[in-house]
């Protein structure tokens, strides 16, 4: 038997992602497929986005830019953060990445360690903890549910937390509860963690697609946290492969180090295409997205719950609602693919998020069109009946 590392069978594959495989097989076979399972946004890149991309393709300077990114690049989302939040950055402490996937492992690489600990949330986005075990570090998973809106808060902080414990992982909008945490609460938990001199690992991606309280950026209060974030989500260009890092300025050095040897620099064409994300007009059409967005979670949260899904917290932001569907059964697993094989109807187990309470709860997204939110809602109707 030839040699297998032990994070092979330590990192398991997203569960949506075989059921979005089997959607299209279906589709393939004729069904038609009511799609509420992909973290994909529906809409086409915005067109300014597409033109800037174009351009720059044609002038055939396509090369390397710096490790860390486009220097315009950079100072764009510079400006960004002084518009959006009224924050000032340095831009050397910004790092251009494949994805924010590229984005969270930098950052994951520079703080974890054998026998040390991060704390993540359970829910939560999976490739939080996988990343950790990819580079061998350990996860403590922190059980949360409504009672916290599925957040980690300063109580979980103060009954986990321990001496090999480096940093926490938290997500506002969360993925995939889309709530957020309130800005007295990140600042409690900020002080917590400083003063046990560990990291915070915020995940940001979402920001944008917020329909009730703004979200406010971990970076108005400190300095010394890691931010993830991404141009797929709100700016719509999930394949174009482009996230950003702001880190801490003791880890620039070390950052940029790993950024070389790992993917040596984000894909030059997504870079250049990404410096007209910023510009007005691509914010006027992202804008009235983010609106449609919220039609959908207004139409869809409410349906839900006639049908008799337990929603018990209502999501602020992103495009998931996280329900508990113990009312129909206590293996969600089953249930979803049960539902995409008898009513092509694909949705999200609680699985892919961890292992607390995964068996009763699904996610459902509102990445498709109203109509199509419509009929999959039809469809669960006549089946749970």
């Amino acid at each position: 038997m030839l040699p297998h590392s032990s994070r092979t069978d330590a990192i398991h594959a997203f569960q949506v992602m075989r059921l979005l495989a089997r959607a299209r097989e279906l589709e393939q076979q004729g069904r038609d497929i009511v799609h509420m399972e992909i973290g994909e946004p529906d809409f086409p890149t915005p067109e300014p986005v597409v033109k800037a991309a174009q351009a720059a393709i044609a002038t055939g300077h396509m090369h390397y830019t710096p490790a860390t990114g486009l220097p315009a690049l950079k100072q764009a989302i510079v400006q960004f953060y002084r518009d959006r939040y009224g924050v000032t950055l340095e831009p050397n402490r910004i790092v251009i990445t494949p994805g924010a996937s590229g984005a969270l492992l930098l950052a994951i690489a520079a703080v974890a360690e054998t026998n040390k600990t991060i704390l993540v949330s359970d829910p939560g986005y999976p490739c939080n903890r996988n990343f950790v075990r990819f580079l061998a570090g350990r996860t403590k998973s922190i059980p949360v549910d409504s009672t916290s809106a599925y957040q980690i808060t300063l109580q979980h902080l103060q009954t986990h937390w321990d001496e090999d414990t480096v940093g926490v992982v938290l997500a506002s909008p969360s993925n995939p509860t889309g709530t957020l945490i309130p800005p007295e609460q990140m600042q409690a938990i900020i002080q917590f963690v400083r003063d046990r001199n560990g990291i915070i690992f915020m995940d940001e991606i979402y920001h944008g697609l917020v329909y009730t309280d703004n979200a406010e950026t971990i970076l108005k209060y400190t300095d010394d946290a890691f931010v993830i974030n991404s141009f797929s989500k709100y700016f719509g260009m999930t394949g174009w492969r482009l996230g950003w890092l702001v880190a801490p300025e003791e880890y620039v050095t070390a950052i940029d180090n790993f950024a070389q040897n790992i993917f040596l620099a984000a894909p030059t064409p997504s870079q250049h295409a990404a410096l007209a994300a910023f510009a007005p007009e691509n914010i006027a059409i992202l804008e009235s997205r983010r609106i449609e967005f919220q039609r959908r979670r207004d139409y869809l949260l409410p349906a839900l719950r006639e049908l008799g899904f337990k929603i018990t917290v209502e999501p602020q932001g992103a495009f998931y609602i996280y329900c508990d569907c113990s009312h129909f059964t206590q293996d969600s697993m089953q249930f979803v693919e049960d539902l995409l094989e008898q009513i092509g109807v694909a949705i999200t187990p609680g699985a892919d998020f961890g292992d607390y309470k995964a068996s009763t709860h699904v996610r459902v997204a509102y990445t498709t069109s109203l109509e199509r939110l419509v009929e999959g809602v039809e469809r669960l109707k006549e089946f749970l009946r």
